[in-house]
């Protein structure tokens, strides 16, 4: 250690600390550490320097703060030089066509450290390096990092955003060439030449510097209007938009959302929805919920139907903070307001896009073009596209959780002349155009602007037309909820236990009565569903995820969540069309979901904290 300064007794966590101290040049995480040092604290020095932030395809996600499993200053700038060097190893043309890096509004006083300041580090590591940098010169939903990848023709993007996670936290997000998130190998790869590029380059701390070179561009009002005349392309309503008084409120829950959605309704020729003012403006602190997270339904909501009840407002959709999920809400005739889940509003999403296709095509010609239509949805998600593309001719596939690999697989489908209309996943995440190869909350908002106004002028409403849905394709009806578990131990043990259920390598037979016909174990690798029992979707051992398929038709996963302390399962009963005691089917699925909460859960629960709503 510095002569100054105790030790801790633990050599590698002196010399981690020691290493940290030579290395970061922000004042405020340096006297954090002395602090701490001096304090004798070892237990929080080991959880602020005992183990690196993991790189993975999602990226980072770490509460801000000293030490290198935190996001800070020396982390953006290690992890932004293990990128590039990554990048320039990868890509040859990275000094010809550059990369672009957009931010959130998240900030943490305490340790000086905002997404905007992050994003500055990191347009200072490219452009020491040679490579021309398009750093937004302000704020911007997420989806704007993607669409400027691919509008550019760019080499990467990055997106500082910790999404809708607590205040405290923030994240590195990365795009590949391609436009869509990365996936393996390049995570691994980013990883190891982090490893490599822990010191930090001559001029990486240099911003001021590097914010006055000409390899510097500011890319906010160009992608600003390209991004909208690219949304605008799936406005089918125009008239239908121009006359509608039908009333919507928005919230962007304290994030970026809402000068974005207000100009997407504008592109539609939509009436500007009402904005909740207690959250319009992006406040770090999210002072209104306690998370902000729309996701969580009606807590986060609260305002929002405040105002929708005074403005006799019908529907609230709401972005999370970085608006790349779109929730949406409906008042009933009871006065009750309905929070549709991510599965409900894919339903809806989908038919709705599936719709204007189909009237944008020729009749005689629809039963060739639609063979050349996809869409995805994410293995966790409901099958209700499924059900759909089988009756209507059109492609469904399934892909891996998050949109990294649906993202990537649009893509493929792309290249390939075919036709993606839409991908969605139960996390309220929808791909509503092709021109973002991610989740895009903005688009989603203006589309699902323009169906509410539709099915107004048919004297009908989006739970009205949920329910015809369901009775034209069949009920597809979802549980979905996690626990919250911060004891890998456990989580290691719960799974391993489900999958020598009975003795070695057997995994249960039946839950509460109902029999197990198929296991999918994507760790393993394990399909009993495919004649050689292997997994036909790519598995990771570096994450727990199992499927079970039973008898009654259901379907239930588990599994761990890539940036959060959870087990989460996913639920869902799926009947054939015809079949709408919905009560009867809801009550079923409830018996399964009791069923493996009891025989798959219990034995470990003493470590598992349920969701509260």
């Amino acid at each position: 250690m510095e002569n100054d300064l105790p030790t801790t007794g633990n050599i590698s966590l002196d010399d981690a600390v020691k290493q940290w101290l030579q290395f970061d040049k922000n004042p405020k995480t340096i006297a954090a550490v002395r602090g701490l040092l001096k304090e004798g604290a070892v237990s929080e020095l080991q959880t602020c320097f005992g183990a690196r932030m993991e790189f993975g395809t999602a990226g980072l996600r770490a509460p801000m703060g000293p030490g290198v499993s935190r996001m800070n200053d020396l982390t953006i700038i290690q992890t932004t030089q293990g990128f590039c060097s990554y990048l320039e190893g990868s890509l040859p043309d990275l000094k010809e066509k550059g990369v672009v890096i957009g931010f959130d509004a998240r900030a943490h006083p305490p340790s000086g450290g905002s997404s905007k300041r992050f994003a500055t580090l990191a347009a200072t590591v490219f452009i020491n390096r040679g490579v021309p940098v398009y750093l937004f010169s302000d704020i911007t939903p997420t989806p704007f990092v993607p669409f400027t990848v691919s509008h550019l023709g760019l080499c990467a993007g990055i997106m500082v955003t910790a999404s809708h996670n607590p205040k405290q936290d923030n994240g590195y997000k990365v795009y590949w060439n391609n436009g869509a998130q990365i996936i393996p190998p390049h995570d691994k790869g980013i990883s190891t030449a982090i490893e490599k590029s822990l010191e930090p380059w001559s001029k990486s701390w240099n911003t001021e510097e590097a914010m006055k070179n000409p390899l510097l561009k500011d890319p906010y009002q160009d992608i600003h209007s390209e991004y909208f005349s690219a949304i605008q392309k799936h406005c089918f309503h125009r008239e239908i938009n121009q006359k509608s008084e039908v009333k919507i409120v928005h919230t962007s829950v304290h994030g970026v959302g809402h000068t974005f959605v207000q100009a997407a309704f504008k592109a539609f020729d939509l009436q500007p929805p009402f904005a909740v003012q207690e959250q319009k403006d992006p406040d770090p602190e999210f002072p209104t919920v306690k998370y902000p997270n729309p996701e969580e339904g009606e807590g986060v909501l609260t305002l929002s139907f405040a105002l929708a009840d005074k403005e006799g407002a019908t529907v609230v959709l709401a972005n999370d903070p970085d608006a790349d999920r779109l929730a949406v809400a409906e008042k009933q005739t009871s006065g009750h307001w309905r929070v549709f889940s991510g599965n409900e509003l894919g339903a809806l999403l989908g038919w709705w896009v599936f719709q204007c296709w189909k009237k944008q095509q020729k009749a005689a010609q629809l039963k060739e073009t639609v063979k050349d239509v996809y869409m995805l949805a994410s293995t966790v998600s409901s099958k209700i596209l499924r059900a759909i593309a089988i009756k209507e001719g059109f492609h469904f596939e399934e892909t891996l959780t998050g949109f990294k690999w649906m993202g990537n697989r649009a893509k493929e489908l792309l290249e390939q002349e075919k036709t993606v209309l839409f991908a969605f996943e139960e996390a309220i995440g929808y791909m509503c155009s092709p021109a973002v190869l991610d989740k895009d909350g903005v688009s989603a908002a203006a589309i699902a602007g323009e169906f509410i106004s539709y099915l107004a002028t048919q004297n009908t409403t989006l739970s009205q037309q949920l329910k015809a849905i369901y009775e034209e394709y069949g009920y597809h009806i979802t549980k979905n909820s996690y626990f919250i578990c911060h004891d890998q131990k456990t989580i290691s043990q719960l799974f391993e236990r489900l999958r020598n259920f009975s003795g070695p390598n057997t995994y249960p037979k039946e839950c509460g009565g109902i029999s197990v016909t198929a296991v999918r174990d994507l760790t393993t690798g394990f399909d009993s569903s495919q004649p050689s029992n292997t997994a036909v979707l790519p598995t990771s051992k570096s994450s727990q995820m199992v499927t079970f398929t039973f008898a009654n038709g259901g379907v239930a996963t588990m599994r761990t969540s890539g940036t959060e302390p959870k087990i989460k399962y996913y639920t869902e009963l799926c009947a054939a069309p015809g079949n709408s005691d919905v009560e009867q089917l809801k009550a079923e699925l409830d018996r399964l979901v009791d069923a493996i909460v009891e025989n798959f859960f219990q034995p470990t629960k003493n470590n598992l904290i349920p969701r509260s709503d």
